[in-house]
């Protein structure tokens, strides 16, 4: 059976890694939690938007007298920049989680095909009368995604 993914991360690593997203997450203390109508009912910016977003700042800040007084421009700019600089880490985060993700996915592949080939072997030994696997296959089988005790008994 080939595995595609062999893959343990060590004690030290995950310290180390644990340690990394403290120090992120401490560098990025306004980072908030939307609801999901919260997302919903905001106006959502792309990269279209974001180069808006920029012209707009940048030709309000040449153009003063048509700015509304009740446009902070103070916050405009904090908002401006702080979506850039957000944007900055968000990208290859996301890179980052894509790649967990897909590693995620293919090492538990390779477990789920592993447990299978066990599986396999476990039932033909409890058909075989092997002494213990009856219940071992019964646990297994009761835990079994998909299955159900009643649909495979073992004879």
């Amino acid at each position: 059976m080939e595995n595609k993914m062999s893959f343990v991360i060590s004690e030290e690593a995950k310290a180390n890694i644990n340690k990394a997203m403290q120090t992120i997450i401490e560098n990025l203390p306004g980072l908030v939690n939307l609801k999901a109508l919260d997302r919903r009912k905001l106006p959502k910016m792309g990269d279209k938007s974001f180069a808006f977003v920029s012209k707009s700042f940048e030709y309000a800040m040449q153009n003063p007298k048509v700015v509304p007084a009740f446009l902070d421009m103070a916050e405009f700019e904090k908002e401006t920049i702080g979506t850039a600089e957000l944007k900055k880490v968000l990208i290859p985060m996301r890179q980052l989680v894509e790649k967990l993700d897909d590693t995620t996915l293919l090492a538990g592949s390779d477990a789920l095909s592993s447990a299978l080939v066990f599986y396999t072997a476990l039932k033909g030994a409890a058909k075989a009368g092997e002494p213990g696997m009856k219940t071992v296959y019964a646990d297994l089988q009761s835990r079994y995604p998909g299955r159900s005790k009643a649909n495979t008994p073992v004879n």
